[in-house]
């Protein structure tokens, strides 16, 4: 039995999985987001392990914890913690991937060299800008530590005992050298961040320390940020995770060369003793977090499982478009200022259309991603909650005009964190795909998936004005 730790946004989900993959049993907990200011998220760190420690109950209730042969953890990348070494409390609230408040410093970075070594863009997604605006704005004598969420995980997991982070983690932060892997000196001084702070980086498959937890001992045997885990699971092929936003990686292989324009190179995951491994990857702030907008915000919908069925009740968009830029926009744009926008409205325009709109960005995103990669895509696997939604699985497939292969479990971040962590303590010889389920092909002609994009590119270039 494993244990894998999906460390997310607005949740955490906990799966119990055995060697074959199969699921024993599923915990979840919510996380609350905090917004102190207008593109201002946080997260209370301690609301986040509260949640872990939740979700993972639930998660083994009918197996008993010294079952486990390992733990696999997988998180929110960038969000950026900062904690006392000597008690382990936080010294502020997280800041979480989405927020914006570093935009103007981002604007003063150099963006060349950066992407240079990084192959990241200066833009407050990331936590090398987040963590220089803690050290700016916290006041205490006591030795700090920093981490993104896995390495907040992973030191309260072992009493504080091990601070690590792995290497797809550490990439998102501004301050790796992707071409080494390891913190770089001219990156800290640019960021101001001691070197005393970081935490030591491992590759993603590997054991990094010994957890306690509900009275017995278990490895940490898997680390990876969410997407790269979801990448593993997927076994090699291009993937799109839809969840609160969207996130489209390709692997690369050993190739860590400048990422085209509106992209960024990510480490992709591997085992201790392998070769570094790298991914292409474009980042979708809004997807899912849309159509949560529509419900909490607005009420135009019960729950998100109505978004399907308001979708399909429509012959056509009807020419309403919604730019869901509610936290700027990502790849490949990157327009940290950017704001939501919907356009095309008339007299004739229900809730049916704002929903549907929210649902068709989803896809039109994920095209502007997969159209700034190099090479042609012949399949794209999908996974995360909205693939749940057929209606958009469809449209994904009819927008792009390749098949669209949905993952059996969606939760696969998940089982990409107990892949690794399998491996790590030897269960499979060698890595390998999580199952697929359902398979989508595209039906829409041609030119009717064409004129539909037109217009989203109008609404898109109305935005960025």
């Amino acid at each position: 039995m494993l244990l894998a730790i999906d460390q997310g946004t607005t949740g955490t989900t906990c799966l119990v999985v055995d060697d074959e993959l199969r699921i024993r049993g599923r915990g979840y907990a919510e996380v609350p987001q905090h917004f102190p200011r207008p593109g201002w998220v946080e997260h209370d760190p301690e609301e986040i392990w509260a949640s872990v420690l939740a979700a993972a109950e639930q998660a083994l209730q009918g197996t008993r914890p010294q079952e486990l042969q390992a733990i696999g953890i997988t998180n929110q990348r960038e969000t950026t913690v900062l904690w006392e070494r000597s008690t382990g409390r936080p010294v502020h609230n997280a800041i979480v991937w989405q927020d914006r408040r570093t935009a103007e410093r981002c604007r003063e970075l150099p963006a060349a060299r950066l992407r240079e070594l990084t192959g990241l863009v200066a833009d407050p997604y990331f936590s090398a800008t987040k963590l220089e605006w803690l050290l700016r704005h916290v006041e205490t004598d006591e030795p700090l530590a920093f981490g993104t969420v896995d390495s907040w995980l992973v030191w309260k997991l072992t009493g504080g005992r091990v601070h690590a982070t792995d290497e797809t983690n550490a990439s998102r932060t501004l301050l790796v050298s992707l071409a080494t892997l390891g913190w770089d000196e001219e990156l800290l001084e640019l960021f101001g961040i001691p070197p005393d702070l970081l935490p030591e980086i491992r590759p993603s498959s590997g054991v990094v320390g010994e957890a306690e937890l509900f009275g017995t001992t278990v490895p940490v045997a898997g680390i990876a940020g969410d997407q790269q885990a979801a990448l593993f699971a997927a076994g090699g092929t291009a993937k799109a995770t839809y969840g609160t936003g969207s996130f489209v990686l390709a692997p690369t292989g050993t190739d860590c060369s400048l990422p085209p324009e509106g992209l960024v190179r990510t480490a992709a995951a591997r085992r201790a003793g392998e070769l570094p491994a790298y991914a292409l990857e474009g980042s979708v702030f809004v997807t899912g977090a849309a159509v949560q907008w529509l419900r909490d915000g607005l009420g135009l919908v019960g729950d998100a499982a109505e978004s399907a069925a308001a979708a399909a009740s429509l012959d056509g968009n009807d020419g309403v478009y919604f730019v869901p830029a509610l936290a700027g926009l990502g790849s490949p744009h990157w327009a940290p200022d950017a704001r939501g926008l919907i356009a095309g409205l008339t007299r004739g325009t229900r809730r049916e259309h704002l929903v549907r709109a929210a649902l068709e960005a989803a896809a039109y995103q994920t095209r502007d991603v997969l159209d700034a990669m190099p090479g042609q895509l012949e399949l794209l696997r999908a996974d995360g909650g909205m693939t749940a939604n057929p209606w958009l699985m469809q449209f994904q497939a009819d927008v792009l005009g390749i098949p669209v292969e949905v993952a059996a479990e969606p939760e696969q971040t998940a089982l990409g964190a107990a892949l690794l962590a399998g491996l790590a303590v030897g269960l499979w010889p060698e890595p390998h795909a999580a199952p697929a389920g359902a398979r989508y092909e595209p039906h829409m002609p041609r030119d009717e998936a064409e004129r539909l994009y037109a217009g989203w590119r109008e609404a898109l270039r109305r935005t960025l004005l």
